[in-house]
């Protein structure tokens, strides 16, 4: 059995050791509450989850792509409709067959 000043620090030391575990207990306790109070004030403003908010930026993303490469390819149509038939490859006529299957 201790005596002494030993004994009355190893006292103040369980004590400061049982201090620290409770108020590690309460920090946790109020930090849980905290965590649940704002996702009750999140969800009810509607906020959206960030895994949401990619997956829709990343949607975009892709249609704007998209849109860019659609537009494109109604200039270039619209770029030779405009030079009209003019331009366009002269039709190249068939020869009529001898009737040996090959053409002469």
């Amino acid at each position: 059995m201790t005596t002494g000043p030993n004994r009355i620090l190893d006292d103040f030391a369980r004590l400061m050791t049982d201090a620290a575990g409770a108020a590690q207990g309460v920090r946790d306790e109020v930090e849980t509450a905290l965590r649940a109070q704002a996702e009750r004030v999140l969800n009810s403003m509607d906020v959206v989850k960030r895994e949401e908010f990619e997956a829709v930026q990343e949607m975009a993303a892709r249609a704007r792509d998209d849109n860019e490469a659609l537009l494109a390819r109604v200039e270039a149509l619209e770029k030779r409709l405009a030079e009209g038939p003019t331009s366009a490859k002269p039709k190249t006529t068939r020869k009529k067959s001898t009737g040996t299957g090959k053409a002469s």
